[in-house]
């Protein structure tokens, strides 16, 4: 979801529809194995591993697509849940467990490849890297497309119970600026960017500002909304809407709308909005920490989900906007017209990249550290 250097809104939709090329550089790690086909998505099954350690976001991969690469290519995906880009950072910095398969979202991409933590990728082992929308490749945080393959995108904005709010305005002073009747019901995400920068374009700074006064004035929105907070969840935050717990969230795209779509498990009258201030645009992408025990098993199974039917699958599950232009052809018209998940042209204007802010991250991680005990945890 997020680079050294302010990406100004207009930018960010420049960068997102833009064509870009392909991967240019051809990293091959020697002697991984054959390479799959159409008819042989497996590629070397005596080279496959009996198990792939795949450390994620929750609820993010269709369970059934585990199932079928189980039945047809003889491994277990043993999947591990993260709940924020600097939990996952932390975690490969400490050693990790000896995961194979990760999925960090943009700005810390660029993190893990300065840091050295990313194996480079050996397209040779990922055809199906052809479907990828040429505005998903190419991007900031990996410009040579080296170490990535996109995985979903979407946005960071607030969902509204419209049963409760009946006619809700697309702004972040629903948010930080709540009515006694709704304070207590509000959740935000627990995440240390994306809730400090919803508090700045609030105030109207850019989502990377790093000025320090600028930064303690959006701690302190952040301090005086909490006590209107309910929760602040990024795991769980559909699940408090749907049972009416709460009725305001700032909250990521797919979990929105799976909320609202009764044939998910959500609810009539719960709708996603995008705030006219603006949010965060950001894209998860597949990538192979360096260390990886099972590098091939990983490529084989990014080729895998790659394939423009099982991403059309994972798509209507997750209910986030694919970057494969080959998949987005074998979704339903409902899910590919509907605004939340595809915005039309003007409303990328509105919207920014979280980048990584250098060594200001040490203050956002201060304030950060304030506001929760600030807020009782």
């Amino acid at each position: 979801m997020k680079t050294k250097t302010w990406l100004y809104p207009l930018l960010a939709a420049a960068l997102l529809l833009a064509a870009c090329g392909g991967p240019t550089a051809s990293p091959t790690p020697a002697g991984l194995g054959a390479a799959p086909t159409g008819d042989n998505p497996c590629g070397d099954k005596s080279r496959l591993s009996q198990e792939l350690q795949l450390y994620t976001w929750v609820e993010y991969l269709d369970p059934a697509l585990k199932e079928q690469f189980e039945s047809e290519c003889g491994v277990k995906i043993v999947e591990t849940n993260y709940d924020s880009n600097e939990t996952l950072l932390a975690t490969l910095q400490a050693g990790g467990v000896g995961y194979d398969l990760i999925v960090p979202s943009d700005y810390m991409v660029q993190t893990l490849i300065s840091e050295g933590m990313l194996l480079e990728l050996d397209f040779s082992l990922i055809p199906n890297y052809k479907n990828m929308g040429q505005g998903h490749v190419g991007q900031y945080f990996d410009p040579e497309q080296t170490y990535v393959v996109p995985y979903f995108w979407g946005t960071s904005g607030f969902a509204v119970d419209t049963t409760v709010i009946p006619n809700p305005e697309a702004s972040w002073k629903m948010v930080f600026e709540p009515g006694p009747e709704v304070c207590g019901k509000i959740s935000m995400l627990d995440d240390e960017r994306e809730t400090m920068g919803a508090a700045l374009m609030y105030l109207g700074y850019p989502i990377n500002d790093t000025d320090p006064a600028h930064l303690e004035e959006a701690k302190n929105v952040l301090v005086k909304q909490s006590e209107c907070v309910k929760a602040y969840d990024s795991q769980t935050n559909d699940d408090l809407l749907i049972q009416g717990e709460t009725v305001i969230a700032h909250i990521w795209t797919g979990d929105a709308i799976l909320a609202g779509d009764p044939a998910a498990g959500g609810r009539e009258g719960i709708v996603y909005l995008i705030p006219k201030e603006g949010c965060t645009i950001w894209q998860d992408n597949m990538a192979i920490p360096k260390g990886a025990p099972n590098a091939y098993t990983a490529h084989i199974f990014i080729n895998y989900l790659a394939d423009a039917q099982r991403a059309a699958q994972n798509a209507a599950f997750v209910g986030y906007g694919t970057p494969n232009e080959a998949a987005k052809a074998l979704l339903s018209p409902d899910m590919l017209g509907n605004p939340g998940i595809y915005p039309p042209a003007d409303t990328f204007g509105h919207l920014q990249w979280i980048e990584d802010v250098g060594d200001a991250l040490e203050v956002y991680d201060r304030l950060w550290t304030e506001f929760k005990a600030a807020a009782g945890g």
